[in-house]
C-alpha cells in the first residue's frame, strides 16, 4: 500500500516540506488538512487534486464549454460555436492571479472567468460564452463534477476496506474474545464477529453510494432565477439543460435546484455517515490496542506512533487520525444542512458554507479511508491476549449462560438470584464462578458438575456469531 511504503521510509529519508502553490503564488496553510506537515495524515494527493483551485476552475471551464456545445446542438446559438468555444476556452491559458484579484472584488469567480474565456474565444464565439447562464449554474456544475469524481475515489477505497474486512471476518470467524458493553465484560463473541459488524456498515455505505448518484448528481442550468427565461418562453431552455446533462454525464432534474440543496446535503451527510462507521472502528482499535487489553496492534513501521519522551510508546496513530476526521465530517454535515435553508430563488449566504464543507469533507473521508485501509491491512491480532482477557474474569462473563442453563429447573428469576449471589462470591473470594457454583448444593444437584463446567467455559457460549459472520459475508 502507498501509505505503508511511504511510512516505511520515514527513518531513512528526510521529509522535504514544500509550500502550497496557487497559480504562481506560494501560500501558507491554516488548516491541518492543507498543511505541508500534516496533509498526508488527513488526506491524499489524489483527492486534493480533484478539489484544488486549478481543478475547480478547470471544471468551470468544462461547464462553459459543455453549455456552448449543448446550445449549438439545440440551435440556440450558431451550430459552429460550441466546437470553437471547446477548442479555444482553455483553463491552462487563464491568468490565475488576475482571476483571484477580480474574484476578490466581484465575490464570485465566474464573471472574471467569463471575461477571460470570451477574450480567448475571439469576437465571433466569445459573445456566446455563458449564454443564458448565471454564476451559480457554472459553480454548481463545477462542484457536482468534482463530487462525481470524488465519489469515484471514495468508492474505490470503500471497496478496498470492505475487501480487507471480509478477509479478517473469515480468518477470525471463530476466534473467541470478550464482548464488552459499557467497557465491561458482557458476553463472549469472536473477533470475526466484531469485524463482520464493522463490515456490515460499510456494505450498507456501498449500497447508499450506488443509490445516491442518480438522486444527487444533477446538471444545473436555470439562469438568473431558475426559470430559464433567458432562452425564451418555449422549450429551448429545457432542451439545452437535457443536452447539457448528456454532455457532462449528469442526471437531468425536472426543475432547477439552485435553492433545493438536499442533493448536496445528502452527499456530504453520506460522507459523515461513512465517517461515523470509520470512527467507531477506530475507537474500538484504540481501546483494544491499550496495554491493559493488548488485543490488536496497528501495523509496525519504525517510529510510527513514537513519543518524544517515552521510547516504549507505539501509539495507534492511524486510528487517532481517523477518529478526528470522523468528528470533523459530522461537523461539516451540519454546515450543509444549514445551507439547505436558503431564502427565495437565490440564497444570500448559506450557499457559501458548501464551499468550505464539501472539499474538506471529501479530503477527510478519503484520508480516513486510506488510513483505515492501512491500519486494517496490516493489523496485528493477538489471539492469545484475547483468550487471556476472555478468561480474566474467571467465568463471570458467562454468568448469563449459567442462569439460562439453570432456569428450566428453578425458573428464570430464581436462577438469576442464585447466579447473582455466586458472582458476588466470586468477586469477593477471588476464585472462579465455577468454584462458587459447585459450593451450591441445589445447583450441583440440578445440573451436575460436568454441566456446570461446560456452562462456565466462555468458548462454549458464542451464540450465533459464526452464522452471522457467514450471513454478512454472503452479502454482495
Amino acid at each position: 500500500m502507498a501509505l505503508l511504503k511511504q511510512l516505511s521510509r520515514i527513518s531513512r529519508k528526510p521529509f522535504r516540506i514544500a509550500p502550497i502553490v496557487i497559480g504562481k503564488r506560494s501560500v501558507g496553510s491554516v488548516s491541518a488538512i492543507d498543511s505541508s506537515i500534516f496533509r498526508t495524515l488527513f488526506g491524499t494527493e489524489e483527492i486534493r487534486k480533484v478539489f484544488d483551485d486549478e481543478s475547480y476552475i478547470a471544471r468551470c471551464v468544462e461547464a462553459e464549454a459543455a453549455l456552448a456545445r449543448a446550445q449549438s446542438k439545440c440551435n440556440v446559438i450558431p451550430s459552429h460555436i460550441g466546437s470553437l468555444v471547446t477548442d479555444k476556452a482553455l483553463s491552462s491559458s487563464l491568468d490565475m492571479d488576475r482571476l483571484r484579484k477580480e474574484t476578490e472584488i466581484v465575490g464570485y469567480p465566474i464573471l472574471p472567468l467569463v471575461r477571460q474565456l470570451s477574450a480567448m474565444c475571439g469576437e465571433d464565439a466569445g459573445k456566446y460564452v455563458h449564454w443564458g447562464a448565471t454564476t451559480q449554474d457554472i459553480m454548481d456544475l463545477a462542484s457536482v463534477l468534482q463530487m462525481k469524481q470524488g465519489l469515484g475515489i471514495v468508492e474505490k477505497l470503500l471497496d478496498d476496506v470492505i475487501a480487507v474486512l471480509r478477509g479478517l471476518s473469515v480468518k477470525y470467524r471463530d476466534a473467541p474474545m470478550a464482548g464488552r458493553t459499557h467497557l465491561q465484560h458482557a458476553l463472549p463473541v469472536t473477533f470475526g464477529y466484531k469485524c463482520a459488524v464493522w463490515l456490515s456498515g460499510f456494505q450498507r455505505h456501498a449500497q447508499r453510494l450506488k443509490q445516491l448518484r442518480e438522486r444527487t448528481l444533477f446538471v444545473q442550468f436555470g439562469g438568473a432565477a431558475g426559470s430559464l427565461a433567458s432562452l425564451g418562453s418555449g422549450d429551448d431552455g429545457l432542451r439545452v439543460r437535457k443536452a447539457l446533462a448528456d454532455e457532462l454525464g449528469l442526471t437531468n432534474p425536472p426543475i432547477t435546484w439552485h435553492v433545493a440543496r438536499d442533493g448536496v446535503a445528502e452527499i456530504t451527510n453520506f460522507l459523515a455517515l461513512l465517517g461515523g462507521s470509520l470512527g467507531k472502528l477506530a475507537l474500538d482499535v484504540i481501546i483494544m490496542s491499550s496495554n491493559e487489553l493488548g488485543e490488536v496492534s496497528e501495523p509496525f513501521v519504525p517510529h510510527r506512533g513514537a513519543s518524544s519522551t517515552m521510547p516504549q510508546k507505539r501509539n495507534p496513530i492511524s486510528s487517532e487520525v481517523i477518529l478526528a476526521a470522523s468528528k470533523r465530517l459530522r461537523s461539516n454535515a451540519s454546515l450543509v444542512l444549514d445551507g439547505m435553508v436558503a431564502d427565495f430563488e437565490r440564497a444570500s449566504g448559506p450557499w457559501h458554507l458548501e464551499w468550505v464543507a464539501i472539499p474538506e469533507s471529501f479530503v477527510l473521508a478519503v484520508g480516513a479511508l486510506e488510513q483505515t485501509k492501512f491500519a486494517l491491512g496490516g493489523l496485528v491480532v493477538h489471539e492469545q491476549a484475547m483468550l487471556k482477557n476472555l478468561h480474566s474474569t474467571k467465568g463471570l462473563i458467562v454468568a448469563e449462560a449459567v442462569m439460562m442453563g439453570l432456569a428450566p429447573f428453578v425458573g428464570r428469576q430464581r436462577a438469576h438470584d442464585i447466579v447473582y449471589e455466586a458472582c458476588q462470591g466470586t468477586i469477593e473470594s477471588g476464585g472462579s464462578l465455577e468454584e462458587e457454583l459447585l459450593k451450591n448444593q441445589e445447583v450441583l444437584e440440578k445440573m451436575g458438575k460436568d454441566r456446570i463446567s461446560e456452562l462456565c467455559d466462555p468458548v462454549n457460549y458464542l451464540g450465533s456469531c459464526g452464522r452471522m459472520v457467514d450471513d454478512v459475508l454472503a452479502v454482495d
